[in-house]
């Protein structure tokens, strides 16, 4: 599912979203915090305010998989990211054991917001282009990025 391309083999988490984005030529910053499971706690650990975080919500229909990046502080409307992304009425969220199975690079819950990384249709909130810079999950549960949403929409 993931550009082969683009993650060597054996990359893992920061290792893999870092050597992505300096392929890409992208500016971001690097965070490192203690573990977090969820997206506002990794907000909080990085200094930051929920809505300036972005979670990455993986979905999953008869079509394959599909992000939607929403602020951390919202909650997926499943019917609007439907039609969003021209998904069926079968569109829901992935399960842990599906994101696992078929993101292994990644943990769990921690899955960058970057659609050429991930292989999947993406769409992006655009209450989060209002900032200049946001943060998001960085591929595993202790790492954060600090990058301008123009650049996740531009990858």
């Amino acid at each position: 599912m993931m550009d082969d391309d683009v993650i060597e083999q054996g990359m893992h988490g920061i290792e893999a979203v870092a050597h992505f984005l300096e392929r890409k030529r992208a500016a971001y910053e690097l965070i490192e915090h203690p573990d977090t499971f969820a997206a506002v706690d990794e907000a909080r650990a990085a200094g930051s305010a929920p809505a300036r975080m972005a979670k990455t919500v993986l979905l999953h229909d008869h079509g394959g998989f599909r992000a939607a990046i929403i602020p951390a502080s919202e909650l997926l409307d499943l019917h609007k990211a439907r039609v969003l992304l021209g998904a069926s009425g079968h569109l829901r969220l992935a399960s842990e054991d599906e994101i696992e199975r078929e993101f292994p690079a990644f943990d769990a819950g921690a899955l960058p917001p970057f659609s050429a990384l991930l292989g999947t249709p993406e769409i992006l909130d655009p209450r989060l282009l209002a900032y200049h810079n946001i943060l998001c999950s960085g591929g595993d549960h202790r790492h954060t990025l600090k990058i301008s949403p123009r650049e996740i929409e531009r990858l």
